[in-house]
């Protein structure tokens, strides 16, 4: 047991992902949108993906052999759906993972997924431990859980640790579902943002947020004012599965999230990504329920409620999107050469989907997020790609 520790106050110079830190009654506890963003729109929705730490990591550099973290997670229980797994760090060493753990203790919040009730049961702090980390100096990251919201309380060390010097990688500014959130994916850099941005070897921002790729002008306003060399925005499955809106007011709002990324970062790479294929969704449009026959079967599925005739109305559904974001894309890049379009199909097509069904019908698995993020990272980090050097 290791008895010389070294407390290193945690700061924002030690963490990276999350645009906000907010100091609580137990530690520190990070947002992936500021204070303003999340003050004019108060959805416990987007409240608890927004804390949810995916893509935020601490990255600090030591020669320690061992490191241990002091956390408070807050899990989520659905008493009618089957259970969730536990948060999961992942440790890396110099860019490879070497060590996994999950946190004891920690809140829960009970959820009923018919009457959206919630119950609160406050618990203690949980204590991480990794040892047998190489003798030598050495960069160490710790990303925190992707689907778990973390206080983080205390970082020790068993010799002194300081912040990573910049190694001049670009950062990536990335915004999309609970897809790019990581839904349905194992462990935190084993979500597709994340296994494509080590494959481009550049920095991650990961605005995935679940249910919440809703075109809301903070989000906009909040990459706008957020540094980055390259950016992405994946649209689609929240505008249809939220039905949220017609055809009409679709497109002016796509541009108008463009304009508003524009005004901060006029030349920057961006690229604009459809959504991948999800079956109930391609002609069907929402809003999207629960299935709660599956739910008695212990299955977590959803199921599409609207009738395929509505488009003809302006309803929106998967095919119309990628059609639609197609054109403005074109009609754009006329006067923005630094504006591009992937189709989401690209990164999981029909022909995946037959492979690689989706789990629940609307989330990728463990191992198609890996394809997603390979797929991604040959496509947008390739010489002559969107974001090619």
């Amino acid at each position: 047991m290791h008895t010389d520790w070294i407390t290193t106050p945690i700061t924002t110079d030690l963490l990276r992902g999350a645009l906000d830190l907010e100091r609580t009654e137990r530690g520190l506890l990070p947002h992936r949108l500021p204070a303003k963003a999340r003050a004019q729109w108060t959805d416990p929705q987007l409240s608890m993906v927004e804390s949810q730490p995916s893509g935020v990591r601490l990255a600090f550099r030591t020669r320690a052999t061992a490191v241990e973290l002091d956390t408070l997670p807050t899990r989520r229980l659905y008493p009618s759906a089957p259970p969730r797994p536990e948060g999961v760090y992942d440790l890396l060493i110099d860019g490879d993972l070497t060590a996994q753990a999950t946190a004891t203790g920690g809140n829960t919040v009970t959820i009923d997924l018919v009457t959206g009730g919630a119950e609160f049961t406050p618990g203690p702090a949980g204590t991480l431990r990794f040892t047998g980390l190489p003798d030598r100096v050495k960069d160490v990251e710790i990303w925190l859980p992707h689907n778990e919201t973390t206080e983080l309380v205390a970082l020790r060390t068993d010799a002194p640790a300081e912040p990573v010097p910049d190694r001049g990688r670009r950062v990536w500014l990335h915004h999309g579902s609970s897809i790019s959130h990581g839904s349905n994916a194992v462990h935190p850099t084993g979500i597709w943002p994340a296994h494509a941005a080590a494959l481009g070897s550049v920095e991650l921002i990961n605005l995935g947020l679940g249910g919440s790729a809703l075109l809301d002008p903070f989000t906009a306003r909040a990459m706008r004012d957020t540094p980055a060399d390259l950016i992405s925005l994946k649209i689609g499955i929240n505008v249809v599965n939220a039905d949220l809106m017609r055809l009409r007011a679709f497109g002016p709002a796509v541009h108008g999230f463009l304009d508003t990324i524009r005004d901060g970062h006029p030349a920057t790479p961006l690229l604009v990504v459809s959504a991948i294929h999800c079956p109930i969704h391609e002609d069907t449009p929402g809003p999207l329920t629960f299935d709660f026959e599956a739910m008695q079967a212990g299955e977590l599925r959803f199921r599409a409620t609207g009738d395929p005739a509505e488009r003809a109305a302006g309803k929106l559904t998967l095919t119309v999107i990628r059609e639609e974001l197609s054109r403005i894309v074109r009609q754009r890049a006329a006067d923005d050469p630094n504006l591009h379009y992937l189709d989401g199909l690209d990164l999981y097509g029909e022909q995946d989907a037959a492979e690689l069904p989706l789990p629940d019908d609307l989330h990728p698995d463990a191992v198609t997020h890996l394809r997603m993020g390979e797929r991604f990272a040959k496509h947008a980090f390739a010489d002559g790609g969107p974001f090619g050097m």
